[in-house]
């Protein structure tokens, strides 16, 4: 921690010196009385990134380092925000709850995965990082919220952005767009149409000791899969001001996916030589619609805020394979057909009173989420295997929560209700699993935030949350059996977890950020790999561990190259507009995982995760970003790392035609180093688990934007964001 010390203190000299008024001639004093004694020399102050004791906001339209892939892309890159070896996101070490414009996504798994995969960055405009959110946000968010928050800036007239980005390694495809948006009178609109084509590759293997034999049996499984991945996606929205006090906004978002997989896998045990071919081919769709109204009461700051949201989602994907056992030919077919309906409706009112210093929020929402998902399989048999699973879950929930300053204190306190129904049926070749979940509890949440300064404060948080098992994980029919050696599927039998969440964190000159967190969970589930005795099949599915202790300490802080090697006017400059600023920005995660009840073939040792985010100005304005992240060898939860994960990222940006055009020439996983090699133990099971993507890809990007880039002072947005966790009033 001394390089953070060091970077602590050159933080604070900077800062100080870039809020002095630069020396100047005496001058007699102004004869206007109203004019300004202090003028900005250098314009006004652009910042990718805003730390505050509740949440760090990142800029992404703006941001080269960002914009240029998918929002997948973007957060990924995110600091604090790591995937884990299973694929899922977390932040700081915790799960993570995936919120657009405000509202959870009700996707989850690969399908949340592809979603933001089509979803372009240049799309958003921020992403706000909630670390432990409080009584306004669902209690069913086990952790950390993520909140993609997509493009509201409309200007007048029209005006017209056509980007295209093109991916090469060994596939080369083209991904077009074209964003529309304009404002006439009181209404302001944008509309989004893109096309995305990309292929890709996947090289994975498991190295299994089934030990339920005496003596044990190995399996050694290699699959190969090519990916094609077509999206085609139409985003549209409007905002109309209906007076001085109210807006009317209503989106509507439309993907159609076609998808192809191709794969070869092969099994190598005593007496077993396996091969198998599959080809899958998946449609899906996915319509969104939602309705939001936004108004000020009256002059003194009370608002209220209305969404009503609706999600139509289906996926049918078709699975044909054959292959060849010791001789003997096998063959595996498979079709589903998944549906999604989810409308969701919620309200926020806040209420100020300044006179106190005081403020309460409060609001509720409604939830109605249906699934069905039927599968039929036939695996070496004449006859077809039928999974019928049908999940519905309502949700009613109420809040308050009041927040009061008091001197440098800030206080907040907030309780949430929810109720909770969720049955779950499954029916597998006439069996039936039924499943009824009923909970109506209070969730709890408290911090206190303490200013040292205008530029220093120390905050504390606790909050008490829920996690539903979703879809993804309780369904039968997730990826089914897909060969005769191995099958993969959800659990129905699945509770929810619940998590007390603790946080105390240091926030200083809104780029350092110094703390930790601590979190119980009981019922936690995990993937992993299980076989029951006797049989040489291993099960891809989804256990509970009874109770899951996790600490993690977190470091972010930025190193101000300018304050060494330019002058300090011209890093003055710079520090007011963070776009022409040459910086490192780190980040730093210790995690310790201490699972109860589970016992570890190998030692449990706490992780690191080491992360750096680099921008330079190079001559002729070329603006070069990199970025790298290792996650070396220890304990992620069940898993045991057994080599570093890393990545290199690096991109080359410039501006043309008074920034009407920009090129960017980007590189990502340069060393080509990004795989997962892991141990996972289970009873009667060992596997050594390997996955190699073809991470390594470049890409050429090219913006062009026709019409008026600079927005006008007039427009149609009305801010109502909730008060600060730590007390006061609206912004």
């Amino acid at each position: 921690m001394k390089s953070l010390s060091i970077a602590l203190c050159l933080l604070a000299s900077a800062f100080t010196f870039a809020q002095e008024t630069p020396k100047t001639e005496d001058k007699k004093p102004s004869e206007n009385p109203n004019e300004l004694k202090e003028v900005t020399l250098y314009g006004n102050k652009k910042q990718y990134l805003k730390v505050e004791s509740d949440k760090t906001t990142i800029s992404v339209r703006e941001n080269p380092m960002l914009n240029s892939g998918s929002s997948l892309e973007a957060v990924k890159k995110i600091p604090g925000v790591i995937t884990s070896p299973t694929g899922s996101i977390t932040l700081n070490s915790r799960g993570v709850t995936i919120y657009i414009d405000g509202a959870p996504s009700t996707l989850s798994g690969n399908d949340l995965q592809n979603y933001l995969s089509t979803l372009p960055a240049n799309a958003i405009e921020k992403v706000e990082l909630i670390y432990n959110p409080g009584a306004s946000f669902d209690a069913d968010a086990s952790g950390s919220i993520i909140n993609i928050v997509t493009s509201t800036k409309r200007k007048k007239g029209l005006n017209a952005s056509v980007n295209m980005n093109y991916n090469f390694n060994q596939y080369q495809k083209p991904s077009p767009q074209i964003l529309l948006n304009g404002k006439v009178k009181e209404l302001s609109w944008q509309t989004m149409i893109g096309y995305n084509y990309i292929d890709s590759e996947n090289n994975s293997s498991n190295d299994q000791i089934f030990t339920s034999f005496s003596p044990n049996e190995r399996l050694f499984q290699k699959n190969f899969a090519q990916f094609t991945n077509r999206n085609f996606y139409w985003r549209t929205g409007t905002n109309y001001k209906l007076n001085e006090k109210s807006n009317l906004l209503f989106n509507y978002n439309l993907n159609l996916g076609n998808d192809r997989i191709t794969g070869d896998a092969s099994t190598v045990g005593t007496g077993i030589d396996f091969t198998n071919n599959s080809l899958s081919k998946i449609k899906n769709s996915n319509n969104e619609l939602s309705l939001q109204y936004k108004t000020k009461l009256d002059t003194i700051g009370r608002t209220l805020d209305i969404i009503a949201y609706s999600n139509f989602f289906n996926r049918n994907p078709n699975t044909v394979s054959n292959g060849q056992n010791n001789g003997t030919s096998t063959f595996y077919n498979g079709k589903i057909d998944f549906n999604l309906t989810n409308h969701y409706l919620k309200y926020d009112f806040a209420i100020p009173f300044k006179k106190l210093d005081l403020s309460i929020n409060t609001g509720g929402k409604y939830n109605y989420i249906k699934v069905n998902d039927k599968g039929i399989y036939n695996l070496n048999s004449p006859t077809n295997s039928v999974i019928d699973f049908d999940y519905t879950e309502t949700n009613l929930a109420f809040y308050v929560e009041a927040r009061k300053k008091i001197k440098k204190l800030s206080l907040t306190a907030g309780l949430r209700f929810e109720d909770y129904k969720v049955d779950r049926l499954a029916i597998q070749d006439g069996t039936e699993t039924e499943v009824d979940f009923t909970n109506s509890n209070f969730f709890p949440n408290a911090s206190a935030m303490y200013e040292f300064s205008e530029n220093m404060n120390l905050s504390a948080s606790y909050s008490k949350k829920i996690f539903q098992a979703d879809y993804n994980v309780l369904d039968p029919n997730n990826f089914a059996n897909f060969d005769q050696y191995n099958t993969s599927q959800g659990n129905p039998f699945l509770d929810p977890a619940f998590f007390d969440n603790f946080e105390l964190k240091l926030t200083a000159f809104q780029f350092v950020s110094l703390g930790g967190n601590y979190t119980i969970a009981r019922d936690r589930n995990n993937f992993i790999f299980t076989a029951e005795p006797g049989e040489l099949v291993s099960n891809q599915t989804f256990q509970q561990f009874d109770k899951v202790k996790t600490m993690s300490l977190f470091a972010s802080f930025p190193l101000p190259l300018d304050y060494f090697f330019k002058s300090k006017e011209e890093f003055q400059k710079r520090m007011n507009n963070m776009d022409k600023m040459n910086y490192i920005f780190f980040n730093v995660n210790y995690i310790k995982t201490t699972t109860e009840g589970y016992d570890f073939s190998f030692e449990n040792k706490p992780i690191w995760n080491y992360s750096a985010q680099a921008q330079f100005i190079l001559p002729w304005d070329i603006k070069n970003t990199m970025s790298y992240f290792i996650l070396p060898k220890g304990t992620w939860e069940i898993y045991q790392i057994t080599k570093p994960i890393q990545q290199f990222d690096i991109s080359f940006n410039k501006d043309f035609l008074n920034k009407k055009l920009k090129i960017g020439l980007h590189c990502f996983d340069v060393f080509n180093s990004n795989e997962v090699n892991a141990l996972v133990s289970s009873t009667n099971l060992e596997t050594k688990f390997y996955q190699k993507q073809d991470s390594r890809t470049f890409r050429i990007s090219l913006t062009y934007n026709f019409g008026d880039l600079s927005l006008k002072k007039e427009n149609t947005n009305i801010n109502i964001e909730k008060t600060n966790s730590g007390g006061g009033f609206l912004k």
